[in-house]
């Protein structure tokens, strides 16, 4: 078993770091945040991931995994250092590497002896050689640098991590690919080796190629509205082709998070830096864009003003089981209701504080399904946790005050919706209408 320091223990960092330690390599975190060290010390995960708690405490208690705010404590000994540290996206679309030049810093001063840097952080095609360069250029001492992208889902994360279809290694050496390949061997998945470059690239281009699913079968689902079909047997039937596949098909509110949006832009950037205009890949930005308002554009169809209309937000997380905010649609939707003069009562089973800090003051936050739904004028389904898919027609019959709902992820069924005598929205599907009594 090998000695491994993780560099960050934000989403990718600290699952990478938990899971090492239960395979059983010596693993100690580094995070320059003492307060975030020390709750890590006391079991708290600073990020809620479904598993991510209990395999923490497991090995922290085990002597596997630790804590440190100090590189130097962290390096002594490390047979691989990962660099685990965030790349948010820049206005202009590339990624900021503000947080990797300090780690690089951070090894050249404290490398002291032969370890292979190892980068999880997804980065630029090029960034593992400018990494290495710097180094080289303020210590003498021997190392290895390797790309080792990650391909984990938030909210299945700790899942994915033992159960994922490959572990890329992309090295310049064969020791390097080697150490890396014991590292990961007991984890039991098939290993990809290749060249740095390539390495780097797949990761963007993984992240795109699924992207690009998502606002195609979006754009399917905007014709089938038009044309009176039901884009849930077309994804069905699409999917059943092995060429294609049934994943990532699922029309909704197109997608939010860490790594679709930043990274679809980030390649965009990365092509334009070799003039090359990618222009299927603006077009996925694009249709993605239009998606996570479109909700408000039925709304606005539906009631003709939404000012003073009481609008039930039903999930702020961009999916479920992550508390994770970023690119989430439900920002989006929040503040066009607001400027649009709705009054939006919102409730999420686990992103209610990281919500707050986003969403306009105006939005009410409650502590129930049941209290966003008291009352209310309508509701939007934004993200699809089960506690929203459990309930029932009724339950939207008796809180809601005219039984309104738009649904942004096709939670169900229209059958159901129809014989509970609920106004459907959903998307690329047919509308169910509820024909009034007159009087």
């Amino acid at each position: 078993m090998k000695n491994i320091a993780v560099i960050g223990t934000g989403y990718v960092g600290l699952v990478t770091g938990v899971a090492l330690s239960e395979i059983g390599h010596s693993v100690i975190c580094v995070d320059i945040d003492e307060q975030k060290v020390a709750s890590m010390r006391e079991g708290i995960s600073p990020i809620y991931e479904p598993g991510l708690s209990e395999l923490m405490k497991k090995n922290y208690e085990a002597g596997r995994l630790s804590f440190t705010t100090s590189h130097e404590m962290a390096f002594a000994g490390a047979d691989a250092i990962y660099i685990a540290v965030g790349t948010p996206q820049k206005e202009d679309g590339t990624a900021d590497l503000r947080f990797i030049e300090s780690v690089a810093r951070n090894i050249a001063e404290y490398l002291a002896d032969y370890a292979v840097v190892v980068t999880k952080s997804t980065v630029p095609v090029g960034t593992n050689d400018y990494i290495k360069q710097y180094i080289e250029k303020h210590t003498d001492v021997p190392f290895d640098v390797v790309s080792n992208p990650e391909f984990l889902r938030e909210g299945s994360a700790v899942h994915d991590t033992f159960n994922g279809d490959r572990i890329v290694i992309g090295s310049s050496t064969g020791l390097a690919a080697s150490i890396l390949k014991e590292i990961n061997k007991p984890f039991g998945i098939p290993i990809f080796k290749t060249d740095i470059r390539s390495s780097e690239m797949i990761k963007y281009a993984s992240n795109a190629f699924l992207a690009t699913k998502i606002s195609f079968v979006n754009e399917i689902a905007a014709l089938c509205e038009k044309l009176g079909a039901n884009v849930d047997d077309v994804a069905q039937g699409m999917g059943q082709d092995k060429r294609i596949g049934e994943k990532f098909l699922n029309a909704g509110i197109g997608y939010g998070g860490s790594c679709f949006p930043k990274d679809t832009s980030a390649l965009v950037q990365i092509a334009g830096n070799v003039e090359h205009e990618f222009t299927l890949l603006k077009a996925v930005i694009e249709v993605n864009y239009k998606q996570q308002r479109l909700l408000i554009d039925k709304a606005r169809e539906h009631f003709d003003s939404l000012r003073g209309k009481t609008i039930a937000m039903l999930g702020t997380a961009f999916k479920p089981n992550t508390d994770d905010m970023r690119e989430a649609a439900s920002t989006i939707l929040a503040r066009e209701l607001v400027l649009a003069g709705a009054n939006v009562v919102a409730y999420d089973p686990v992103a209610m504080e990281p919500a707050r800090k986003l969403f306009p003051e105006a939005v009410d936050f409650v502590d129930s399904v049941e209290s966003a739904l008291d009352g209310a004028d309508a509701a939007f389904l934004v993200t699809e946790w089960d506690e929203f898919k459990e309930l029932t027609p009724a339950q939207y019959v008796s809180f809601l005050k005219e039984p309104v709902l738009f649904d942004g992820r096709n939670c169900y069924d229209l059958e159901k919706m129809k014989a509970a005598g609920i106004e459907y929205y959903s998307v690329g599907r047919p509308v169910v209408k509820v024909e009034k009594e007159l009087v």
